[in-house]
């Protein structure tokens, strides 16, 4: 039966990742020229090659252990995107006020971690799966409050109050399975420079 491990993608080896988030939409030519489009995502997905993270044969022995250890496609781990990992820009240092969660009622404690992209009534609100607990910081009003992490939420020591901004910064994964059931290398192909092919894809935990 597949399952989550809630183990690490080889660092040293992900760094090198190429990919990024993928959308599907759903476009319909009428008759007069103009479309319709729509989307039955309601979240993006993301999709990544690791494979130009591996630069030597003890790359390729690394990664083979992880693979074999997943079992292949069967179960998925986490993976820390080099390019979008954390609450705040990739040159910033992360901070308790990046992301707003929510506003307090004066009873609720528990807030969903999120991320924002784009401002305004468009932007995309990417829910947050697999925070790094350790680096996970929370304030009401911009002050520190204490709490607990439940999976991809927040549960504050304390309601917030009514019209309190609960903000978070923090680091994160994305939960991910391998999208092939073999790898292959050959001597040859790394004298010769050649790059192994390592397909991840994003996975919906729960």
């Amino acid at each position: 039966m597949s399952a989550f491990h809630d183990v690490l993608f080889p660092l040293s080896v992900g760094l090198g990742a190429r990919g990024g988030p993928e959308r599907f939409t759903e476009i319909v030519e009428l008759a007069s020229g103009a479309e319709e489009r729509n989307t039955p995502w309601a979240h993006s997905r993301r999709r990544w090659d690791a494979g130009p993270g591996v630069r030597s044969l003890d790359d390729f022995a690394l990664l083979t252990a992880f693979f074999e250890a997943r079992r292949g496609r069967l179960h998925a781990f986490r993976f820390r995107d080099p390019a979008d990992h954390a609450s705040c820009l990739p040159s910033g240092q992360v901070n308790a006020g990046d992301q707003l969660l929510g506003l307090g009622d004066g009873t609720r404690t528990r807030f969903a971690l999120v991320k924002r992209y784009g401002e305004g009534e468009g932007a995309y609100l990417r829910p947050i799966a697999l925070p790094v607990a350790a680096s996970v910081l929370v304030a009401m009003d911009g002050e520190a409050a204490g709490f607990t992490l439940d999976g991809g939420d927040i549960v504050l020591d304390e309601p917030a109050a009514d019209g309190a901004a609960v903000t978070a910064g923090f680091q994160f994964d994305v939960p991910v399975r391998f999208d092939t059931d073999s790898l292959e290398i050959t001597l040859d192909a790394f004298r010769a420079g050649a790059i192994v092919s390592v397909p991840l894809v994003e996975v919906r935990l729960g």
